[in-house]
């Protein structure tokens, strides 16, 4: 896959030779684009510039295309990076610490009490950076990190420069932390971080406001409201809202509408367990919705089940994400393949033993929400999730001949139910290589891992010490 050495393509993209990417199978996410069994797609700089059969014949683009460097995708699926719409980066170093956790109540004890408050911000970077990395190699070239143990301005600054370093396109969502000391300098933090990291690393990191739906958990500084609202307003920036479950999100959903705070620039996650007056409410105002289909299930988050047919039932088409690795999977593959299994799991279940069929989503419904859906949650709707030509050249190369997905029949069905990380040979950030020969890269992991390892021991001496 691709034959072509990186330094043969770097040295070709920086002199600003267009890229060919030909042979392979397309698949655009792109509802007005085909897939195309074989087909070529070409790269101007960071863009995407056209999509086609065999775009050197064609009439617009071939003497383009004839003169571009080639990469050979045959064997090999092409399509979007996936995108993650939530997740908790800084908690790298404490990957499934906690993977038979009993319920919400024990994650925040454990983990946003007990081991958040001894998190400096080295460790904050380290975390960061690694669940960057992580989600780089499985193909996720977007990430929003929802980082809520923003304890001092120097730990917002360490998680920003994680994802700068890191080369993805990352969203930083802040938020105040939940429990312990830290300096209150959130959410007045605000206003330094949009101005200086909001369009950083060349455009490809933003900043956005984070906030929890209700006070249960971390009291009123960081739930949602007016004040929060109104900030969001003034920096022009949306806001991502954690914890949305059950009865009291659903009556802060409609208070938020009867308020005028409910409105497109909110990402409501989780959303399980929520009221039909709230469903509508949110389809009225035009929300997005963050699914995290593993972590409802297997941590058990209100009624456990992820709320797909809930959203499409009043028009909203979710994003997927990660959310906790201390319990879950650290890969999108996973997430769809959960979300696609207990939806369908569900709709057959309820119509069992009656002449009843109900709607079950597809492995293309499942992708679609890992990509364009995802990008659209994350406000950058214009700029990734699909191959369109004029969007940045967020992509990915998969290998279609290695021994778990050989012989290639369906392309959609293959990056759903098929592929892992094993078989992402390529992946391209705004047309940069950030995995290449199956490989992460200018990443020293040897080097990574020695800083992981320190900066957990660290952490978990520092948790001890304080019992």
């Amino acid at each position: 896959m691709p034959k072509n050495s990186l330094t043969e393509f770097t040295a070709a993209r920086d002199s600003g030779r267009p890229i060919l990417l030909t042979g392979g199978a397309v698949v655009t996410m792109d509802p007005t684009i085909p897939d195309l069994d074989t087909g070529d797609v070409l790269l101007v700089g960071s863009r995407i510039t056209a999509i086609g059969p065999d775009l050197r014949s064609d009439p617009e683009h071939g003497a383009t295309a004839a003169a571009a460097f080639v990469v050979d995708t045959r064997g090999a699926i092409v399509s979007p990076g996936f995108v993650d719409t939530h997740r908790h980066a800084w908690e790298a170093q404490l990957r499934r610490s906690i993977p038979d956790v009993a319920d919400l109540g024990e994650y925040v004890m454990s983990t946003l009490a007990g081991v958040a408050p001894n998190y400096a911000p080295e460790d904050m970077y380290i975390g960061t950076r690694l669940a960057a990395l992580t989600a780089l190699d499985s193909g996720i070239t977007t990430m929003l990190d929802f980082s809520h143990n923003s304890r001092s301005s120097a730990h917002s600054d360490a998680a920003l420069n994680a994802l700068i370093d890191t080369g993805i396109r990352g969203v930083h969502a802040s938020m105040g932390p939940h429990f312990g000391e830290w300096d209150r300098q959130w959410p007045a933090d605000m206003n330094r971080l949009v101005s200086d990291f909001h369009g950083a690393a060349d455009g490809l990191v933003t900043v956005r406001l984070a906030a929890l739906s209700t006070d249960e958990i971390g009291g009123p500084v960081i739930a949602y409201g007016p004040e929060l609202a109104a900030l969001a307003r003034d920096l022009d920036v949306w806001t991502s809202i954690d914890a949305v479950f059950g009865v009291p999100s659903s009556e802060a959903i409609l208070r938020w509408a009867r308020m005028g705070i409910l409105d497109p620039t909110l990402t409501l996650i989780h959303s399980t367990g929520l009221t039909s007056e709230a469903w509508s409410a949110m389809a009225d105002a035009g929300v997005t919705v963050s699914l995290a289909p593993t972590s409802d299930a297997q941590i058990g988050l209100e009624t456990a089940v992820p709320a797909v047919d809930e959203a499409l039932a009043v028009g909203i088409r979710p994003g997927l994400s990660i959310d906790v690795e201390v319990a879950l999977a650290s890969d999108m593959f996973t997430q769809m393949r959960a979300l696609h299994a207990i939806q369908r799991m569900r709709a057959t279940n309820a119509a069992y033993g009656t002449d009843e069929s109900l709607n079950r989503i597809t492995t293309r419904d499942v992708l679609d929400f890992a990509t364009l859906q995802g990008a659209r949650v994350n406000a950058l709707g214009d700029v990734t999730g699909s191959l369109t030509p004029g969007k940045e050249a967020d992509l990915l190369i998969v290998r279609a001949d290695d021994v778990n997905n050989m012989p290639l029949n369906d392309a959609v069905g293959t990056l759903v139910l098929g592929s892992d990380a094993r078989n992402i040979d390529t992946v391209l950030v705004a047309g940069t290589p950030r995995k290449w020969a199956g490989s992460l890269v200018g990443e020293d992991i040897d080097a990574l891992r020695e800083d992981v390892i320190r900066s957990r021991d660290h952490i978990t001496r520092r948790v001890a010490a304080a019992l």
